[in-house]
């Protein structure tokens, strides 16, 4: 495989994931919808951030490593089934005890907590991890300079943020705005449900 097919097709493979849905999306459309279009954009710089991470050490083959390491897998699947819990749990929260509607009313997280809660949900995001995996296997760039490397870890990047951005964009619209409004506990209810079920999935799951 060519060096520029190779990159390409991981691209290809990259925005198949970004485009599925997810428990990134998931994540998305809980902020989008309580809290609007800036905060979920936030949070796409930190997916994007989680996802060069994870591009880069399935580079450095530790991707490979955790396949082959048990303990290390382990703690990795326990860091990001506990993330998963923790998320299902907000969620089912505000299903029960929704808080008001309304940015004055809500306390404002800073730039970096919203950047860093997208970044820990990319780096334990099963479906993330897997798809690195997957194009890790197809060396992309094996034996290319540093230079290309870096270029092809950025575009990478550059796309998941790009995907997820337009994902928050479209759930932070009006008319989004509007279904949410009404139907807020069942949203928040399905995304407690989602969460929970992306938990059990990478619990029990053995690669």
């Amino acid at each position: 495989m060519s060096l520029l097919t190779g990159i390409l097709t991981a691209y290809a493979i990259l925005l198949m994931g970004v485009l599925s849905p997810g428990p990134a999306v998931a994540l998305l459309l809980g902020i989008a919808g309580a809290e609007g279009r800036t905060p979920a954009v936030l949070c796409c710089a930190g997916i994007a951030l989680g996802s060069m991470s994870v591009n880069v050490l399935t580079l450095l083959g530790v991707g490979l490593l955790l396949t082959q390491t048990a303990w290390a897998f382990a703690l990795l699947k326990a860091f990001g089934v506990a993330y998963l819990l923790w998320l299902s749990f907000s969620a089912i929260r505000r299903a029960l005890h929704p808080p008001v509607i309304g940015k004055m009313h809500q306390a404002p997280r800073s730039i970096g907590a919203r950047v860093l809660q997208g970044y820990l949900m990319q780096v334990t995001n099963p479906k993330a991890i897997g798809f690195w995996l997957a194009i890790a296997a197809l060396s992309p760039v094996a034996g290319a300079p540093v230079w290309v490397v870096a270029l092809y870890v950025l575009g990478g990047g550059a796309l998941s943020f790009f995907g997820h951005a337009a994902w928050g964009v479209a759930l932070s619209s009006r008319p989004f705005q509007r279904v949410y409004a009404a139907a807020r506990r069942w949203i928040e209810g399905v995304l407690g449900a989602l969460f929970a079920v992306f938990a059990l999935k990478l619990a029990t799951s053995e690669s």
